[in-house]
Formats: structure tokens, sequence, C-alpha cells
């Protein structure tokens, strides 16, 4: 079996849509199709056309020509979205499968939670996720599901059927799970200040329905300094400033990244182990995938190669190992998707606090 799991290890943009990209662009020869999770609350970013985009409905594997591209049945869709981003990134639409029970935002979500003023209370994106969520636990008679859109109808297919027959043929899929571990309705230690569904890799298989016995491959990704949406978004240990992490970095430009719905400047703070180490014990990843390697020293920052890495981004990497005893095969080391590090398959001598550490890495 080969199915894939990429799970968020923090509060969301860890990284997840790239990591997806690349293990999409690596398995391509073999018909691979990727599944995403969640709705047009979070956004996943992906280089298209030399800059990056964010897609807030298709998968990041959207740009790699001959994927297919499925949206799940715990999906919440805006088809307004949808259908932008798969003109503007030229996505045959033959490629495209929405399942007939992934509920649909209206005008009536927006107004919801603008009335509820969730992003005062809690930081929310106000993209209508939470509204239509609860609609469908409801059973709000009012709610629509996809197979009830015309623009969508050609669109419409039964994902679960569909991907479990891919798998039953052996072919490889991925599932793009949101946000990350520490925003999780059910096991987030900051309720209320959540997302409207559980983030976990177990959750995501529910949500596409595949079986937990069909998984070979749960890839949990960090990053170096975890962020948060702006505003009122919760608590957040070890909070810095952007200029702190720009300085510690010894970057010569700026530092600072914004929300990809909401446009505004996110939190950030220093690595928070306790939860790293939840994120590993709920979702039990076979590997790790690490992003900012630049925000150690911005002298990695487009570094391909490990003998390339400063001292002090090797020690991370070293420490992160030894800590959650889960190898690291992935490293990203700036912006763009081609700024990464893979070390899987590979045999790598890293160090750490109590000497040498060798690891055999298989893919």
């Amino acid at each position: 079996m080969s199915v894939t799991v990429v799970v968020g290890g923090q509060y969301g943009s860890e990284g997840k849509g790239k990591m997806v990209a690349y293990l999409a662009s690596s398995k391509a020869h073999r018909s691979v199709a990727v599944v995403r999770c969640g709705g047009p609350n979070s956004g996943h970013t992906v280089d298209f056309c030399g800059r990056p985009y964010p897609l807030r409905q298709l998968p990041t594997a959207a740009v790699i020509d001959g994927v297919e591209l499925f949206l799940g049945a715990g999906m919440i869709i805006d088809p307004e979205i949808l259908q932008t981003e798969i003109k503007a990134l030229r996505v045959q639409p033959t490629r495209v499968h929405v399942d007939r029970n992934a509920v649909i935002v209206d005008d009536h979500d927006l107004a919801q939670e603008r009335a509820a003023s969730l992003r005062e209370r809690i930081g929310s994106t106000l993209s209508g996720t939470g509204s239509a969520t609860s609609r469908k636990v409801l059973r709000d008679p009012s709610q629509k599901t996809a197979k009830e859109i015309a623009a969508l109808r050609a669109l419409v297919t039964d994902v679960s059927r569909r991907l479990n027959q891919l798998v039953d043929r052996g072919h490889p899929i991925i599932v793009e799970g949101t946000q990350g571990i520490g925003l999780s309705l059910h096991h987030s230690r900051y309720f209320p200040f959540a997302t409207s569904r559980d983030t976990t890799a177990a959750a995501f298989l529910s949500e596409v329905g595949l079986a937990p016995t069909l998984v070979s491959d749960v890839i949990v990704v960090f990053r170096t300094y975890p962020i948060r949406v702006a505003g009122n978004s919760g608590p957040f240990p070890n909070e810095v400033t952007w200029q702190e992490v720009g300085a510690r970095a010894g970057s010569p430009i700026p530092f600072s990244e914004y929300t990809t719905v909401t446009k505004r400047l996110r939190r950030i703070a220093q690595f928070d182990w306790d939860l790293a180490q939840e994120a590993v014990r709920i979702n039990r990843p076979t590997r790790l995938a690490l992003h900012g390697l630049d925000y150690v020293n911005f002298s990695d920052r487009g570094v391909r190669s490990w003998r390339e890495l400063t001292d002090a981004s090797k020690s991370f990497v070293s420490n992160l190992e030894a800590r959650l005893e889960t190898p690291v095969h992935f490293l990203f080391t700036g912006p763009r998707n081609a700024d990464l590090i893979d070390l899987s398959g590979t045999s790598l001598t890293v160090l750490h606090d109590e000497g040498p550490l060798t690891r055999s890495r298989t893919g």
C-alpha cells in the first residue's frame, strides 16, 4: 500500500503544501493522486510561473501535470474560489474531482461568522468554514452539498470510492492535511482558540474515506519558528518579534509573513518542544520535515546540500531527531519550492549534545 499523509505539527503554515508538491512531483510518473482536506479558511502556497501562488481549495499538486486532484467529503467548498484557482493555474477540469458530500460555503455563512465576532474572539479568517461545518453537523436543510451545485456538476464524484479503486490498482495517494495539531478542535491545548475540525492524520483519513491500514507513511511538518494568525488567536508560548528572529538569523533583509486569507502580519514564536512532542505522540509519524532553516541562519537560505548547511542548522536538525526520536528526511531552506534538501535514502551523520548520531535513511 502507498498512502502518505502530510500533517502540520504546529499552528499551520508549516510548509505542508510545498511538501506535498515535492512528493507528488517525485511520484508523478506513477500516476499519483493527491486529496486535500480542509476548507477556504487556510491557504497552501506553491510556486507557479515563477511566483508563489496561494491555494485555498485545490491541492498544491495542481501545478504538476498529470496528477489527479481530489477534494474529499470533509472539505468545505467555496465554488467561486475553486473555479478561480482552476482557471488561474490552467488546470484541466477533468483532473479535478469533488466529493458529492462536500459542503458549500455561501453568503449566509460569511454573515454568520461576522455577526458572531469570530475574528475579534479567536482570530478567525471569517471564510465561512466554521459556519458551514456547523450547519452540516446540525443537518440544516438549507446546507447545500457539492452535488447540488450546477457549476460543480461535472467535477462531482464519490471520492472515497475513487481513491480506494486507485489504491487497489497500486497507485500512490497523498493526503494533504490542513492547518496543524495546535489548532485541532479536539486536541488543542487552548480551546476555544482552535479551528473547526480535527487536524490529525487519523482525522484526515476519515475525511477522505481511506482506512488507516492503507497508510505507509505519515510526515509531520514543523517550522523552526512556529507562526499563528494575527490578532486574538490564542496563547502562544515564547512569542517573539519578527525583528528578533531576523537579528538572530543574521538576516540582511526584514523577515515578515502574512496570512494567505486575511493578509495580516502573522505572530511568531520560538520552537515549542512540548507541542512538537504532542504532534509526534498523536500522529506517530514515520518521518519529519522541517521548514525555515534560513530563520536559524540566513546563510542557509537556498542551500540544497546537507554539507553546505551551517553548524547552527545542523544542530537544530540533530536536536529535533534526538528529542522526537523520528528521522528528519526533508529540510526547507527558503521560500521557494526548490529550496529543499531531501535526505531520504541516504546515510547521514549529524551532531547533537550526546555526540555523533548516524542514521540510515530510507525513502
